[in-house]
């Protein structure tokens, strides 16, 4: 496995429609792991959600998360930020049109970000980075 690689050395990996999982602590200290949709921007993760979702209660108590994008096939490419998130509402709804239509394409995307309830932006910067990939055992 190669180590220590930057978000750059992934190549397309944070480019494509790939479920991102995002760690929350609850407030018995326990984990919640949650799929998001994320983007990719500026050396960090947008995730949007409703702003009465669990994980935003969560991070309003307890900032801390970390958040993984990972391939499920060769090369096996993945990427874990450990930071504090900041939450704030969300007044431009662009972000919520980009990210729906990664995910589900033209149409379904802006359809879903018009009637969704998602208000919150969880922004998460680094922090920690640690990103890997098996691409010279594919080799």
């Amino acid at each position: 496995m190669r180590k220590g690689l930057t978000p750059d050395d992934l190549g397309d990996l944070l480019e494509l429609p790939i479920l991102a999982v995002l760690a929350t602590y609850q407030r018995d200290g326990t984990v919640l792991l949650s799929p998001v949709w994320h983007e990719w921007r500026d050396n960090g993760f947008s995730v949007v959600t409703g702003a009465r979702d669990g994980k935003a209660g969560h991070l309003r108590r307890d900032p801390r998360a970390s958040i993984v994008v990972c391939e499920d096939g060769p090369p096996n490419r993945g990427l874990e930020l450990r930071a504090r998130a900041r939450l704030s509402m969300l007044e431009d709804r662009s972000i919520v049109r980009r990210i729906t239509t990664h995910y589900l394409g033209g149409e379904a995307g802006e359809q879903y970000a018009e009637t969704s309830g998602d208000d919150l932006l969880i922004r998460l910067e680094p922090g920690e980075l640690r990103a890997w990939d098996f691409a010279d055992y594919f080799a």
